[in-house]
């Protein structure tokens, strides 16, 4: 089950979306594009990762918000929720991380340099 807060912010993301790009920040995000969006998403991970890396634990619980609130609009630009994300975890659970990546790689050709 999702979080009630993660529903939250989909349902506020969903309806901001048409919004007004000069006052919605929302609205803006999804006029530039999906492309757009993901650039953002990965640099908000990059500013966790680097929030983490300097052990600043208030830089690390902001940085970790604005990621998850950008993955929120890329998830919805996908047409895509958190229910679907959590429900892949809920697959996951028990299942040894190893063992999942070995299942996914057979899947898939495997990345050059992918590693953990």
């Amino acid at each position: 089950m999702t979080d009630d807060r993660l529903i939250r912010l989909s349902e506020t993301i969903r309806a901001r979306r048409g919004g007004d790009s000069d006052t919605s920040y929302v609205a803006r995000l999804f006029t530039k594009g999906r492309e757009r969006i993901a650039q953002k998403v990965g640099e908000e991970a990059v500013e966790t990762v680097i929030a983490a890396a300097k052990g600043d634990a208030k830089g690390l619980v902001g940085e970790a918000a604005d990621l998850i609130f950008h993955l929120a609009v890329l998830l919805e630009s996908m047409g895509l929720s958190f229910e679907e994300v959590l429900a892949e975890l809920d697959r996951r659970d028990g299942v040894s991380g190893l063992a999942e990546k070995a299942a996914r790689s057979s899947v898939s050709s495997p990345k050059q340099g992918d590693s953990e």
